[in-house]
């Protein structure tokens, strides 16, 4: 911000602008549906196998297996992994309740990692304390669940470090990450398996529910391709396994096709609005993290508090028509579902960020001017 005037009010800021993004490719997207309505393939129809092929050739992974939600993708690459009930899944305990939903949903037992505070993402020394606390309760541990939250990559150097001396599986949990990168890898590549969702307001999203799964492992592709259909083998008649019914719709694959060609463009426009977040806010609040070896994909921009009262802030940019959101109030080790699963035995850094962090608008068709009124009024709201 390089003007010290007070800016007007800025009225109707949308915390992720889809409509801007729609209006940007409108044509190319009802082009796109118009084709499948007029081939009706609605189901795995040839759009589905673009973009996959397209996906892989973005990330670099050999296997693209598209399915209909990232939760569905996490459950289906637990199923292809063999995991069994009793089965202990680390993962961390601040995120989404699917990471660990699709743990519990086959019998198997999450175990509860806390997470680092300068990147909101696992943290190693925790998941060494509950590999621990999971072996006094002789539960076979089989793998780790690491999510890139807000869109920064965890350490998957470590990760898969950790995993090999322990006889684990690594999975990505890449529902926010998708377009990010480190040391030289891209998402999609940096796990055995990794998940990933195309809900809406994710940073690739379609207009309904999707996701994807990406592996180099030609058995495991196989066996996604087979579950993803109810377990066939050579025909839909023929169960080989257990499966489920995770297609992903011919016309979101199109809707995806679109905006996957101005995908990198748009990465490059939320690490520039991140940036500029970052350069106007780190000296009065607790900033995300970045460095020059990761590309964070910025689902979310996340602030951490560390004197004022959360909701006073919010009230305060509330009052002001800047919109905010919290990822996440209630850490899932203390959630009515998840309580009674073990955890580390310190889960204090996800239970303080549970009450102090909070979220600005964030994605690549924010204004400039719309930016500095937003970061006028966060200021404000802390001085």
């Amino acid at each position: 911000m390089s003007s010290n005037a007070a800016l007007k009010p800025v009225e109707n800021i949308a915390f992720i602008d889809l409509a801007a993004q729609q209006a940007r490719i409108k044509d190319k997207i009802d082009n796109a549906l118009s084709t499948v309505l007029a081939h009706g393939k609605y189901i795995m129809g040839p759009e589905v196998k673009q973009f996959e092929a397209d996906l892989c050739s973005y990330t670099g992974a050999k296997h693209t297996i598209s399915c209909s939600s990232g939760t569905d993708a996490l459950v289906m690459a637990l199923m292809a992994l063999g995991v069994q009930a009793g089965d202990a899944v680390f993962v961390p305990s601040f995120t989404f309740a699917a990471t660990a939903e699709a743990v519990a949903i086959l019998g198997a037992i999450p175990v509860f990692v806390d997470v680092d505070a300068k990147n909101y993402n696992i943290d190693l020394s925790s998941l060494e304390a509950a590999y621990e606390t999971n072996a006094a309760l002789n539960h076979k541990a089989v793998g780790i669940i690491a999510v890139d939250l807000f869109g920064l990559p965890a350490n998957y150097e470590a990760l898969n470090s950790f995993a090999e001396q322990k006889g684990l599986w690594v999975m990505a949990d890449s529902a926010q990450s998708l377009g990010g990168r480190s040391n030289n890898q891209n998402v999609g590549q940096m796990a055995r398996v990794t998940t990933t969702s195309f809900f809406p307001a994710k940073p690739l999203g379609c207009y309904g529910d999707g996701g994807a799964i990406f592996t180099d492992d030609d058995d495991l592709a196989a066996k996604l391709r087979s579950i993803r259909v109810h377990g066939k083998g050579n025909d839909k008649y023929d169960n080989v396994r257990l499966g489920v019914n995770g297609r992903l719709d011919t016309l979101q694959a199109a809707i995806l096709i679109e905006k996957l060609k101005i995908f990198p463009e748009e990465i490059v426009s939320r690490n520039r609005v991140a940036a500029y977040y970052n350069e106007n806010l780190s000296d009065i609040i607790q900033t995300p993290f970045m460095d020059d070896q990761t590309t964070c994909a910025w689902a979310q921009y996340t602030l951490q508090l560390s004197e004022k009262n959360r909701q006073d802030v919010l009230d305060q940019l509330k009052a002001a028509s800047v919109p905010t959101a919290v990822y996440y109030p209630l850490p899932l080790h203390q959630q009515t579902c998840y309580k009674d699963y073990p955890s580390a035995p310190d889960m204090s850094t996800c239970e303080k960020l549970s009450q102090t962090v909070f979220s600005l608008p964030m994605h690549p068709y924010l204004k400039p001017d719309t930016q500095d009124y937003i970061i006028q009024e966060v200021r404000k709201a802390l001085t």
